[in-house]
């Protein structure tokens, strides 16, 4: 009858032992060293993050002229590199009158939108644009329901 109460404890023991090592596992996963994320992957959806990004950046972000994007691109930063696109729009001021166009660059680290500047010559000089017409035909306020 020992024999019999031994056979039964053995596959009890070996569950809780197989547990733990995998946990061990598991745990150099999450209490080790943090996996750093991939900085270029391709900005997919960047005309979307853009465009929520650069509406707030405008005065009046209604019936915005050249409004033109580029794709994303690989361009040197410091010593990486890193997915960047020039976007220019030209906006109305305070007064209700176009600004004249403005170039921004925006930066995307690991798929997103990292970062949205003013652009300089050497940035988006020579940039191949295209329509954006996303941000053309953007449309914030009450008489533009369905617009969007």
């Amino acid at each position: 009858m020992i024999q019999n109460a031994a056979r039964w404890r053995a596959p009890y023991l070996f569950i809780p032992l197989l547990a733990m090592a995998l946990a061990g596992c598991a745990a150099d996963d999450y209490l080790g060293k943090p996996k750093e994320p991939e900085p270029n992957i391709f900005p997919a959806d960047y005309k979307k993050e853009v465009l929520g990004t650069i509406v707030p950046l405008l005065e009046y972000p209604n019936n915005v002229r050249d409004a033109l994007i580029s794709d994303p691109v690989l361009v040197p930063v410091n010593k990486d590199q890193r997915y960047a696109v020039c976007v220019r729009a030209n906006s109305r001021n305070e007064r209700g009158q176009y600004a004249g166009p403005k170039d921004r660059i925006a930066y995307f680290f690991a798929g997103h939108l990292n970062q949205l500047i003013l652009a300089t010559t050497e940035q988006c000089g020579n940039a191949a644009y295209k329509p954006f017409a996303e941000l053309a035909t953007y449309c914030a306020g009450e008489g533009c329901v369905g617009k969007r």
